[in-house]
């Protein structure tokens, strides 16, 4: 996908196309001071460079045919809040979302171009950022809703971005993450007040 060459020949090869999901991506954990530079540029490929290439060659599938088309864009809340140790994954992140606003503009009306905003997504690796049940179960706690994302969330958010019922949706970033994580300073307020409720209970 980071291959113009590549996919342009892979496209070259449907006679339609309705719809386009840009879901490959990701990033390890890994400091910008650490590791090869050439593996943060690979990240902001990956997650940035990669959907416009995918997105600029489906375009030219779509915009010939009466139906148009549907791309989708997955992006992450990394890319609207800091991202400490994938801070490449992140700033990919938020550049994807400049990105899908502005080919909505760039292919309206034919073409409709919207991203998800996507939280924790439950993964065959999501041990690999949030350890254990234990450590995910932990995490969980953080979410609004009590858990991380199924894939079938994602895949669900995405049937209706792609649907006639979101036929007048783009430019849109559609959030997919629980609720959100809730606010550390609420925490902070909460421990603080059970300190001081404690300190004055003659008990």
């Amino acid at each position: 996908m980071r291959d113009p060459d590549a996919v342009q020949a892979f496209m070259d090869g449907l006679d339609r196309l309705d719809v386009l999901v840009n879901n490959a991506g990701g990033a390890p954990f890994l400091p910008v001071a650490d590791g090869p530079l050439r593996t943060h540029l690979k990240i902001l490929e990956l997650n940035l460079s990669a959907p416009l290439i995918m997105a600029r060659a489906a375009h030219a599938v779509m915009d010939r045919q009466p139906e148009g088309g549907s791309v989708i864009m997955i992006g992450s809340v990394s890319g609207a809040r800091p991202s400490p140790g994938t801070a490449a994954y992140g700033a990919a992140k938020a550049g994807l979302a400049s990105l899908t606003t502005s080919l909505a503009v760039e292919w309206a009306p034919r073409v409709r171009v919207n991203s998800l905003t996507l939280g924790m997504v439950r993964t065959e690796q999501t041990h690999l950022h949030y350890g254990d049940e234990d450590g995910v179960r932990a995490v969980e706690r953080t979410v609004p809703l009590g858990r991380l994302a199924e894939p079938s969330d994602v895949g669900a958010a995405c049937v209706f971005l792609a649907s006639p019922l979101a036929a007048y949706v783009t430019g849109s970033a559609l959030l997919v993450h629980g609720g959100g994580e809730r606010p550390a300073f609420l925490d902070a307020a909460t421990v603080n007040q059970d300190a001081t409720v404690n300190k004055e209970d003659p008990k």
